[in-house]
């Protein structure tokens, strides 16, 4: 059973809140809190029922799952604005889209005279199963998010606009040292911090309602993910 270092995560992710703190909010002691943690005795159904509401999540979740998993090599889970950008795109559906898409605004900033751009880049959804399936295809698109004051002239690609906007985001050490396992975990980190704190995921055509940004710092390799949210 999981239960009480999941509770622990839950704690964590909401707020950094304290054992008093969700002692309060359920009316036991901090000590009550402490032996659910260390799992030398388990909260009555109606304790249980509260628990799944403030943290949003089943009951399954909170004592079948383990979401210690989420630690892992992610940090920095927070809100935050994004200031307003401007940003070429480029739109790739083939076998490693990805790497086609950051190749070609690369490109683009390199020839602009930008040797370290800034790149973010998104999945593309709008693949059709035969693409997926026949040709093993799939979608992405890749952005240089310009420097201010930069018109670039590149002739297969257009400018877009995006008002500052407010993201939930974590980072991710490491990102490529087992890709397909890391990545999507963090967005369900990511998507889990959303429900325990009450954040509305964000869709609208003038926003990107998710992106990624990989940068090195110190050496070392980094993702940030970005979730869209609602004011």
């Amino acid at each position: 059973m999981c239960f009480g270092t999941n509770l622990q995560q839950l704690r964590k992710m909401c707020g950094g809140m304290t054992q008093e703190d969700l002692a309060g909010r359920l009316g036991v002691t901090r000590q009550t809190v402490s032996r659910w943690e260390l799992e030398d005795a388990y909260p009555e159904i109606d304790k249980i029922k509260q628990l799944c509401r403030l943290f949003s999540c089943t009951m399954d979740r909170l004592f079948m799952e383990d979401m210690s998993a989420m630690d892992g090599p992610y940090s920095h889970i927070r809100v935050e604005l994004v200031p307003a950008m401007r940003y070429l795109r480029y739109t790739v559906i083939s076998p490693d889209p990805e790497t086609d898409a950051i190749q070609r605004v690369t490109g683009w900033a390199r020839e602009a005279g930008f040797p370290q751009p800034d790149i973010i880049g998104w999945d593309f959804p709008f693949v059709t199963q035969e693409q997926v399936n026949v040709y093993h295809m799939h979608g992405y698109a890749a952005a240089w998010l310009l420097p201010e004051g930069f018109m670039p002239s590149a002739p297969d690609a257009e400018v877009f606009r995006q008002p500052p906007q407010k993201y939930a985001a974590i980072t991710i050490d490491g990102p490529f040292q087992e890709p397909f396992r890391v990545i999507p975990n963090a967005y369900k980190t990511l998507m889990e911090y959303m429900a325990v704190n009450k954040l509305e995921h964000k869709e609208h055509k003038d926003i990107l309602s998710c992106f990624e940004r990989e940068y090195r710092q110190d050496g070392r390799e980094f993702m940030d993910i970005f979730i869209a949210v609602k004011e």
